[in-house]
């Protein structure tokens, strides 16, 4: 090769010197200045490591100007390279090679290969893997399914993917206590980042469940929400805190209580607000309150929604209606017109039930064959009729898995300080509230009975809730100081930080507190199912927080039975009360969902009862108790039996359940996760039987490895052991580390580009092969999903000399086996002979690519044309009957239809990786 002063080489022994200049020739030594690094080198001429860089049309290339051409076509004048292109206002511009920018960087697998930068075997095969299972992924119907560190629930599962595979969601969470709304928010959550469907989200939480969401967000699905407190608001004293993150996480009280606040996060433009607790936000046909009034300003402007509540309609009729209005105020805009479909759910219910036992039904809805199969009649009722598809409502009753409830009263004799009646209810029921300080504690027998059952039931765990924080801070402080029992108060004058120590404390299995003294604050939202033991010191008023008091530990996955103490003193209103939830409403031993609906009933009775007990308290009982039975049956038999067929279907679930556990024990992630660490230099060591402990090395390829501490990260492949050890990762194909590190594949040079020599029995020596791989690139917004009907789609092409695909006669795996190494200097010594024939190749694989490509896209679009027509279709329908399918679901449909089309039609080819192969 000859030297000429000007001419652009590249040195393949030193790619960091970046576009060197040949400044000076002499005898046999030539010596080049490499701008990029200020440097100049001198090499000899017979040995010198060096490539000559040439641009071929099509390529890209800049100027020292910051000028970027498309090369369209290159001369050759005095031995210097001349450049023809267009740039980015099609205007032709013609460059020399002196003018090129010295920064340029060989990336792609042509320019690499002809220009001597080759990388090993194991990278080629490793970024063909990359590329194979990234298309993989994206066709799997469980995407977004499968990362989350939790248990295989059917009836959560349904709902994230039913959910979470909807444009821009708004829906009510409202499974009973202890199914999992916060995890089932959280599926839906990562299912909609994942796909790309959402990617702002705001969380809305009561104060004390702020850290409680941080934590189960970050541990179960590895989403790092922003913590937006008071202090953290302050510090961003520059434009709108809002949007300086993505993720944000915060009370809804910080928010209700400044105006500003509100404003700028109005102004933020979610894509999805989720908001616990939903019961608490104030609302009557009359008059709304400030929260209720924030949210729906906020629910106004935002594309998706979530509430969670586990009280639907036990606080009334109205205020769930208010909940359902903010997800749709179009449909819900009349409350009695709402209360008189609900009434219809029996009929509903029993029309589904006539179906399924093979009965003919007379009088179907408008737009229903009669002819059609039962199966078909089933869902498009379920389809079209009810709040199915805005509420998704789960009960225990219909769920497995639930632990047995055991009842352990122990009635007190009251001391005398405590016999006097009071006209006040709230003191009767919580007679240590008359004292001003804790003397009480040295006369309540609730007390000296408390500190005997906890000495008696060591080392276990045990839960104490009562209804005031007074209660609760006089408890603890004489069960540590005076009593010698490990414990921690939860209260809500602690700050958020504080209640977590407390919580934490509590659930330190070896040197932690044995008992958490609560007051009502514990029993909502909290998880403490470690435990199974409760001791409920008083009773509050209102059934549904007497259920969720139970519910912290009556939760699916306890694996005990949950033992439930309850002291009351004899002959006043707190065994009034005890005897009212036991005999009335069975609630000790029963969940019941329509709790407050039954308390309204008999309020007034039950009030006079608490207040001064007489004969009609039997009649009482007896009343409630009948009436309790009836309202659990007609929510079985009604309502919650039509919700729940549409709040999990179980053969849904059941095949989604199935295909997420063989993703889970495959065996495919962890030699793919051994070849990526061993290409960028991280070191494993063996931990135990499917867990390793990952670890930075010093001879790391980058200075940065997703999610790898410093001190060593744990893994394990297995989803039960996870679930059990929370200081190991759970790793699994969407994990942040397995999907950050892919990228770093795709987006970087590693393994694009190898060469090699190949045995072939029955192959003439010398002969060249090349191995080609190709991806359709198709760029489109990630919120359309184009790639759930165009994926990556790897095409891998192995070209013979004559131009024949050799691909499926030798598998890329087949020759992985056999392949060897080459020395660097032989390599380069080949590259400089067939330059022009592997162009000649790469020209023949393109061809064959392409004719590929145009039956792929062909395809792709008639399939995605297919399969959103019909969704459009079955919505238009829907909505014809059903006016909870919302107009804007529809036109989104149409609008991404046709965007995908486009996008599909403008899809292209795009070389991943070569390699060439000597046969020897």
């Amino acid at each position: 090769m000859e030297y000429i002063i000007g001419q652009r080489w590249v040195s393949h022994a030193d790619a960091q010197l970046g576009l060197g200049i040949v400044v000076d020739v002499e005898d046999r030594r030539v010596t080049l200045a490499f701008p990029a690094v200020e440097e100049e080198r001198t090499y000899a001429i017979d040995n010198a490591p060096l490539t000559r860089l040439r641009f071929k049309p099509g390529d890209h290339l800049s100027t020292v100007d910051e000028v970027d051409l498309l090369v369209t076509a290159v001369h050759e004048q005095q031995g210097l390279l001349v450049y023809v292109g267009s740039d980015h206002h099609d205007k032709e511009v013609a460059v020399s090679e002196l003018e090129l920018d010295a920064f340029v960087q060989l990336t792609t697998p042509q320019q690499r290969l002809l220009n001597g930068h080759f990388d090993t075997h194991s990278d080629f095969a490793l970024r063909v893997a990359t590329f194979t299972h990234a298309d993989r992924l994206q066709r799997s119907r469980i995407r977004g399914l499968a990362g989350f560190r939790a248990s295989l629930l059917p009836h959560q599962i349904y709902i994230a993917s039913e959910v979470g595979k909807r444009h821009a969601p708004r829906v009510l969470l409202a499974d009973e206590v202890g199914l999992g709304k916060t995890i089932e928010a959280g599926m839906i959550i990562h299912h909609q980042l994942l796909t790309g469907r959402a990617s702002r989200i705001l969380i809305l939480v009561p104060p004390t469940l702020l850290h409680q969401w941080l934590v189960e967000m970050l541990r179960r699905f590895n989403l790092h929400f922003a913590l937006f407190d008071e202090e953290r608001i302050a510090s961003l004293s520059e434009g709108n805190p809002f949007e300086s993150e993505q993720l944000v996480l915060t009370s809804l009280d910080i928010l209700t209580s400044n105006s500003q606040l509100q404003t700028e996060a109005l102004a933020a433009q979610w894509d999805i607000v989720a908001i616990d607790e939903a019961h608490h936000l104030q609302w009557t046909p009359e008059e709304s309150g400030a929260d209720y009034l924030f949210v729906e300003a906020l629910a106004q402007q935002t594309a998706g929604l979530l509430l969670l509540t586990a009280t639907p309609e036990q606080i009334g009729q109205a205020s769930h209606f208010a909940r359902l209005r903010l997800l749709d105020p179009s449909r819900f805009h009349d409350l009695q017109r709402f209360c008189d479909e609900e009434n219809q759910y029996r009929h509903w219910s029993d029309m589904v039930e006539a179906l399924e036992a093979g009965q003919t039904v007379e009088e179907l809805p408008d737009g229903l064959d009669p002819e059609a199969a039962a199966g078909s009649l089933v869902e498009q009722i379920l389809d079209r009729h009810g709040t199915g598809r805005v509420l998704f409502r789960n009960t225990r009753s219909a769920i497995s898995g639930f632990p047995r409830r055991v009842l352990h009263p122990a009635p007190l004799s009251a001391p005398a300080e405590y016999s006097c009646i009071n006209d006040e209810l709230q003191l009767n029921l919580y007679p240590e509230l008359r004292y001003d300080n804790d003397t009480w504690l040295s006369s309540d027998p609730r007390v000296s009975w408390l500190e005997a059952t906890l000495k008696s039931l060591r080392p276990a765990k045990v839960l104490v809730i009562c209804a005031h924080a007074e209660t609760a801070i006089a408890l603890e402080h004489y069960l540590h100081l005076r009593a010698g029992i490990r414990s921690s108060a939860f209260y809500e004058g602690l700050s958020i930080i504080e209640r977590d120590r407390a919580a934490a404390y509590f659930a330190d299995e070896t040197s932690g507190a044995q008992t958490l003294v609560c007051s009502e604050i514990g029993s909502e939202g909290r998880n403490f199912q470690f435990a199974h033991h409760l001791v409920l010191f008083d009773l509050p008023l209102n059934p549904d927080l007497l259920e969720q008091r139970i519910g912290r530990l009556d939760r699916i996955g306890q694996e005990h039975d949950v033992e439930i103490h309850v002291p009351y003193l004899e002959h006043t209103a707190q065994e009034t009360l005890f005897q009212w939830y036991d005999r009335g409403l069975n609630l000790f031993k029963e969940s019941c969902s329509a709790g407050f609906m039954i308390f309204e009933t008999f309020q007034t009775r039950l009030y006079k009862q608490l207040k001064q007990r007489d004969t009609g308290f039997d009649k009482l009982i007896d009343d409630s108790a009948e009436f309790t039975v009836q309202t659990r049956n007609e929510l079985r038999e009604g309502r919650d039996k039509l919700l729940e067929r549409n709040s999990c279907k179980p053969k849904i679930a059941g095949e989604l359940i199935e295909e997420i556990a063989a993703s889970d024990t495959d065996g495919s992630l962890e030699p793919y996760l051994e070849s990526l660490c061993d290409a960028f230099g991280v070191d494993q060591e063996f931990h135990s039987e499917q867990s390793l402990i990952l670890r930075p090395s010093e001879h790391m390829l980058t200075g940065h490895f997703p999610y790898l501490k410093e001190e060593g990260t744990s893994i394990t492949f297995q989803r039960e052991r996870a679930l059990a050890r929370e200081d190991m990762e759970f790793l699994n194909w969407e994990h942040p580390m397995i999907i950050e590190a892919m990228d770093m594949v795709h987006s970087t040079e590693l393994g694009n580009a190898a060469l090699g020599t190949l045995k072939l029995k029955g192959v003439a020596p010398g002969t060249m092969l090349l191995e080609v791989l190709y991806t359709i690139n198709c760029i489109a917004p990630r919120s359309l999903q184009v790639e759930r009907f165009l994926p990556l789609s790897p095409m891998r092409l192995l070209v013979d000399a004559r131009g024949k695909d050799l691909a499926k006669i030798v598998p890329h795996e087949r020759l992985n086996e056999f392949i060897e190494k080459v020395k660097k200097s032989t390599a380069l010594a080949i590259i400089k002979q067939v330059g022009d024939d592997v162009e000649h190749k790469m020209s023949l694989a393109k061809d064959l690519a392409q004719e590929r490509l145009a039956q792929i896209l062909s395809e792709s679009e008639k399939s995605m044309r297919e399969t959103l027509d019909a969704e459009l279709l079955r919505l238009i329908a829907l909505r014809e009957v059903n006016q909870s399918i919302r107009q804007e679901e529809i036109d989104h449909l149409r609008y991404r239809m046709d965007e995908c089309a486009i996008h599909i039609q403008h899809a292209n080819l795009q070389l991943q990786a070569l390699r060439l192969i000597i046969t020897t």
